[in-house]
């Protein structure tokens, strides 16, 4: 094994693990995002850091944005690139909603975001989940990962927190939760994440999407059902 030379140990001076790979003038950026499909939707759950590097740019932002009706997606990644690709969508699904008649598909919602995603994967850096709930396949989950792959998934979780919690949702989840089963599940999971990851934190914002329509809630930073040691 060949020892680190100087220029090594220079390039990694004053950066964690999590920085070092970073390109000159890129700067990290984190989340904690998810969405768990129960027996009659979807249950979308984000934090709300929008880090900066080391910065928090905003402590209380909203990354669950909504795309129709009864669509929404969770955002990580560059927020300047997750609203663009949102706005996108948002108007390509209101021309088809007006031109069909109809409420459209989560599954065609999560096909215009990957495309997107897919086509412009060299200049985006984003990575979204979109769930909802649709007249024809019910509750709804898409991961769409960094490169444009369209994953339909029971559940998602995404963003840096989510390497702390796999373990955690992977033994906890179940097929046909009930609403208040997955949204317990989102919370514990994310504040968990929230908890371990310098990225995640502020707020915990949920959205339940079902056929009677959208419940959306906040759980403030001192409310939230886990939190470091000492709390």
């Amino acid at each position: 094994m060949m020892a680190p030379t100087s220029a090594d140990s220079d390039a990694y001076s004053g950066k964690s693990a999590e920085t070092r790979h970073l390109k000159p003038g890129e700067l990290s950026t984190g989340t904690t995002i998810m969405a768990i499909k129960f027996d009659k939707g979807v249950v979308l759950c984000a934090d709300s850091r929008v880090s900066t590097g080391a910065y928090v740019a905003n402590r209380a932002s909203d990354k669950i944005a909504q795309l129709h009706d009864h669509i929404w997606c969770c955002r990580s990644g560059s927020a300047a690139d997750t609203q663009a690709l949102t706005d996108y969508v948002r108007h390509f699904l209101a021309q088809l909603a007006v031109e069909t008649g109809r409420l459209p598909e989560v599954k065609v919602a999560a096909h215009l975001m990957r495309r997107l995603c897919y086509e412009n994967k060299d200049n985006l850096m984003a990575g979204v989940i979109v769930g909802g709930w649709d007249p024809v396949s019910g509750g709804s989950v898409f991961n769409i990962p960094l490169g444009g792959a369209c994953i339909p998934m029971p559940f998602a979780i995404g963003g840096s927190g989510s390497t702390f919690i796999y373990g955690l949702v992977d033994s906890e989840f179940k097929e046909n939760m009930t609403k208040e089963e997955a949204l317990a599940l989102c919370t514990k999971a994310v504040s968990h994440a929230m908890a371990r990851d310098g990225s995640s934190g502020g707020v915990i914002r949920t959205c339940v999407a079902t056929a009677e329509g959208n419940e959306r809630e906040m759980i403030p930073g001192n409310k939230l059902p886990y939190g470091p040691a000492g709390w």
